[in-house]
């Protein structure tokens, strides 16, 4: 199966209602939900009044992904908006295995975030205790980009590694999915699809989800 996380970061801010309900009569999976702090990526996309509206109108599980620095400091503050996956940054996370653990005591899904340059190899201590992987395959912070290539290698490298030690997490691919590159990206391996432009910039976007979904 395969998920698809449509990107609000790449809705239309002053009709963000309406593209939510597009996207709740979708066979869309999740919201993806970036928060972004202006430190640890160069911009700034929005907090905590925004993701709670956003909350108040969407059918599908929130997967929150913290592209912030210190994000312990705010995981109460999104679980109590209703994520139902949190993802840090390894980048930023000097005591992962303790972030991690205390997103799962919540009863939601724990993730990592990798940034294109950072290697698979730091995760594999954790693996085990991880439910999504989020490999960047653009550089963090704006919409819009293309795809880095490279990045299906780390897919397929990543996916040994979980097939090897029979696990269930999930790899999730965020930046640069497109309707002409979905598919080597989930023949490589990947398990979540986040999907910004080729959604909301697209005609027709809930048939631009259901051709991803298959």
């Amino acid at each position: 199966m395969t998920y698809i996380a449509p990107s609000l970061l790449a809705a239309d801010f002053a009709n963000l209602q309406r593209d939510i309900e597009i996207i709740n009569s979708s066979k869309a999976d999740w919201f993806h939900v970036d928060i972004m702090d202006g430190v640890f990526v160069p911009n700034i996309s929005y907090g905590m009044p925004v993701v709670e509206a956003i909350g108040k109108h969407a059918k599908k599980p929130l997967d929150v992904h913290l592209m912030i620095v210190q994000p312990e400091r705010y995981i109460d503050t999104f679980f109590n908006l209703g994520a139902a996956v949190i993802s840090v940054h390894i980048e930023a996370c000097p005591h992962l295995h303790r972030i991690i653990h205390y997103i799962k005591s919540l009863g939601i899904k724990a993730g990592v975030a990798l940034n294109p340059h950072t290697s698979i190899d730091g995760i594999r201590d954790i693996i085990a205790d991880v439910d999504v992987v989020n490999l960047m395959s653009v550089n963090p912070g704006f919409g819009g980009q293309k795809f880095i290539p490279r990045t299906l290698h780390k897919i397929a490298a990543l996916k040994t590694i979980i097939k090897a030690e029979n696990l269930s997490t999930l790899i999730e691919i965020d930046g640069g999915v497109s309707l002409s590159n979905y598919q080597e990206i989930i023949a490589a391996g990947a398990d979540v699809l986040v999907a910004g432009n080729c959604v909301f910039g697209a005609s027709n976007p809930v048939q631009a989800i259901a051709e991803m979904k298959g």
